[in-house]
């Protein structure tokens, strides 16, 4: 019922594929795409912040005719800047320092940590009828996303959400891009994701698509061992462990993460 995307451009679809997409244009990341009246929408736009990290800079939604315009500290609904908690034609909004979270009386949770991480979660009246970076809810991975009249790979799936907007200045990412192996990473990532934190949360998860994740972070930042490096894909499988009905314990201390 969950997608997902967090870290260094990862991206989980609610059929439980993981791959990483490193666009910077506009994105649907899920809407529902049913030829006729479309209940909702959900855009997103990265960038690279000040650290050179990939950030959300800011999601875009609608709800049935409400428009709804979030940015780190500002929630803006029908044009109009709002204050937290909001509720109005079946859409709650509540923000506190760390999470802007929407719910929608038609199914749909958003949470977002106003930095990389979207969650959104969608009830299964939706199955088969999404599109978007989200995938199409159809319970099957990979086909349809990935295979479709032909092999996709990440990069070509990614592009092919982008919202063409004639004044965005935005390059699409490069198909022939490979992504490195990483392998250097994997004790280091294993040894932190089976911590006895995690106990909870082995048989819930599938461990191995969060140490890949993992290993491209620690890839990425070319040996830099700031919290995002470290902390991000960490914090993901603590939220989606928790979310799975598991109980992470405490694995932050003060000199990690």
């Amino acid at each position: 019922y969950v997608c997902s995307t967090w870290g260094n451009n990862h991206f989980k679809t609610f059929d439980g594929d993981v791959y990483q997409f490193p666009g910077v244009c506009e994105y649907n990341f899920v809407s529902d795409c049913r030829d006729a009246y479309k209940e909702f929408s959900v855009h997103i736009q990265r960038a690279l912040n000040s650290n050179g990290h990939p950030e959300i800079q800011y999601i875009l939604m609608k709800v049935k005719d409400i428009a709804i315009y979030l940015k780190p500290n500002l929630v803006v609904v029908d044009g109009r800047i709002v204050k937290t908690p909001y509720y109005s034609s079946g859409v709650f909004i509540e923000a506190s320092e760390i999470y802007i979270k929407v719910y929608a009386k038609l199914g749909m949770v958003l949470m977002w940590n106003q930095q990389d991480a979207l969650m959104v979660e969608l009830d299964n009246k939706f199955n088969n009828h999404t599109c978007g970076l989200c995938g199409d809810y159809n319970g099957i991975q990979i086909y349809n996303e990935f295979i479709k009249g032909g092999a996709y790979n990440s990069i070509t799936f990614g592009n092919m959400q982008k919202i063409s907007k004639p004044t965005a200045k935005c390059e699409d990412p490069d198909e022939t891009q490979a992504l490195p192996s990483c392998n250097e990473h994997r004790d280091e990532c294993r040894r932190l994701l089976t911590s006895p934190a995690f106990a909870d949360c082995r048989l819930r998860l599938n461990l191995e698509m969060y140490i890949q994740a993992c290993m491209q972070d620690k890839c990425a930042c070319n040996g830099k061992t700031d919290s995002f490096c470290l902390c991000s894909t960490i914090s993901e499988y603590s939220r989606q462990c928790s979310h799975a009905g598991g109980r992470p314990g405490e694995w932050r201390t003060e000199n990690f993460c």
